[in-house]
């Protein structure tokens, strides 16, 4: 097939979401990930209200259901593990606190690589070097010594992602830590663990863990405050450090959940943070998913809005021609406001959590903000395909953001 040629960085969700509607739509893409395979395992995320929806058109929902993780619901214990409030995976149509769509992310992951490696290009092990880019196209050295030139390029390489770097500044000048870090790895489940997560909170901390499809397994999950974080995302044997002195003396389970985070082949730990941008796209090269518009995991819409984000990055391009301009503009007008409701309901959650925060009640949340952030985005159908040659694909100049 001949059509335009776009690379994406990053194979986790947005990327490879991305893939799947570029190439309904008649493009040639290929899917550069740094990592060596698919990553396994990660924490639960969710899809609710539109995304659910997006998954329905992607010809997804079953395979996606059937990878869904076993919880039921949640319950909030206190230090003797007596259950205080609960909360129900079917509640608010199953958009609630726990969603009826929860899926390990790298689960999901391995769902959307499935769907799309019989038509995307995908190399493993390998990443964009150097990147340049004139008014028809983007000329890109490879980290293995591949170079290679795309009609456009679109950077789904997560919170830090290296293109972000690459084109448009350093980490510094985007990132909006919350002042928290979250951290996540699987342990024997010797705890009786069934399809309820369970999670104590106590001073601004919390563990818990959460079940997943091994039952002999359990995901266990830790927060606490931590304004002075400078952690290298990469040094795991810091972070490990970083988890066992600040979750030290933290009541119910903790002790016996923290004894196997040091043997823990998946341990994940990170800032809670937000990707604050005034564009997500400079010429030929756009930002989609946390690269671009990161609200934390402490909105629970960060996958919800990677998959949205897809859907309506890929429709806006084919319905103007792949003109990178126009349907760049077009993609960030209809995402931003979305976007924005997502990350203030994260802040919000955030100072929620600090130590000396009053508690917050169900009824003191703003339900029309929890609404415009699951549903508040209409989804053009972009009906069709729009397969363009790359010999007749628009050219025009491009102005550098």
């Amino acid at each position: 097939m001949s059509g335009v040629r776009v690379l994406i960085a990053g194979a986790s969700i947005a990327g490879p979401a991305l893939a799947h509607w570029l190439a309904e739509r008649g493009a040639e893409v290929t899917v550069v990930e740094r990592s060596p395979g698919l990553r396994p395992g990660g924490q639960a995320v969710d899809a609710r209200g539109v995304a659910k929806e997006v998954i329905r058109r992607m010809g997804l929902d079953d395979p996606v259901r059937a990878a869904r993780t076993p919880t039921a619901g949640a319950h909030y214990v206190d230090a003797d593990g007596n259950v205080l409030e609960t909360f129900r995976a079917d509640d608010d149509g199953g958009d609630g606190f726990i969603a009826e769509i929860e899926i390990l992310r790298g689960d999901l992951s391995q769902v959307l690589h499935d769907a799309t490696r019989d038509r995307v290009e995908y190399l493993f092990d390998d990443r964009i070097a150097e990147l340049t880019q004139d008014a028809t196209g983007v000329d890109v050295t490879f980290a293995g010594g591949d170079r290679r030139r795309f009609d456009l390029v679109i950077g789904a390489d997560g919170l830090h992602s290296s293109l972000r770097a690459l084109v448009f500044g350093p980490h510094e000048r985007f990132l909006r830590h919350l002042g928290h870090v979250l951290a996540f790895y699987t342990v024997p489940n010797e705890f009786g663990l069934d399809e309820w997560l369970i999670e104590y909170q106590e001073a601004g901390r919390s563990a818990g863990l959460r079940p997943i499809h091994d039952a002999t397994r359990a995901m266990a999950m830790f927060s606490f405050p931590a304004e002075d974080f400078d952690v290298d995302h990469r040094d795991i044997a810091a972070q490990k450090n970083l988890l066992h002195e600040r979750m030290a003396g933290h009541g119910w389970l903790t002790p016996q959940i923290l004894a196997h985070a040091d043997d823990s082949p998946d341990f994940y730990l990170d800032q809670v943070a937000q990707v604050v941008m005034d564009r997500w796209s400079n010429g030929r090269v756009a930002l989609l998913g946390d690269a671009a518009f990161s609200s934390s995991p402490l909105s629970g819409q960060g996958t919800g809005l990677a998959l949205v984000g897809a859907y309506v990055l890929a429709g806006e391009l084919a319905t103007a021609k792949w003109n990178p301009d126009t349907a760049f503009a077009r993609y960030e007008q209809r995402m931003r406001p979305f976007v924005e409701a997502n990350q203030e309901i994260a802040r919000l959650n955030a100072a929620s959590r600090d130590p000396d925060a009053p508690a917050v009640q169900p009824e003191d949340w703003d339900m029309s903000l929890i609404e415009r952030a699951i549903n508040g985005i209409d989804l053009p159908e972009y009906t069709g395909t729009c397969p363009v040659s790359t010999d007749s694909a628009p050219r025009q100049s491009l102005q550098d953001g």
